[in-house]
């Protein structure tokens, strides 16, 4: 069950009650077992939105936000760095050009050149990633 978990996209909890579901009662007990995970938390974060609509001009609750944006910024920093640097950057290389993934490299420079010149959805950026990595073989 696991391997059939993790060798589709999504998260394991859903991929896994899809699974049970549909191996116990077929296409109909995928679908409940899959809401039946889903549906709670949705409540909540439902619920838990509505409340923030109805504070969000408090200045308490606008000084929290304004405080945890920079730490939501360092924390996405940090798991940018730690996912690039392994793929751009080979630590047990003795030379500059066995130290640094040179294609690897350009490909992120273009990409992010693109981002911040042309603005277009990140799909798009994805999409062109993909392509480059197949021809030039990543």
């Amino acid at each position: 069950m696991i391997a059939v978990s993790e060798s589709t996209p999504g998260p394991i909890g859903i991929n896994m009650a899809t699974y049970v579901g549909f191996t116990t009662a077929g296409p109909l007990g995928a679908i409940i077992a899959t809401t039946a995970l889903v549906l709670p938390s949705l409540v909540i974060i439902m619920i838990i939105a509505g409340f923030l609509n109805k504070f969000r001009e408090n200045a308490l609750v606008k000084d929290t936000f304004y405080v945890l944006r920079p730490a939501v910024i360092g924390m996405l920093f940090v798991s940018l760095t730690s996912m690039i640097s392994p793929l751009l950057i080979n630590f047990a290389g003795t030379s500059v050009l066995e130290i640094f993934n040179i294609k690897a490299l350009a490909l992120f420079a273009v990409l992010l050149f693109g981002i911040l010149k042309f603005k277009k959805h990140p799909i798009v950026y994805i999409a062109i990633g993909a392509v480059v990595g197949i021809i030039f073989k990543f």
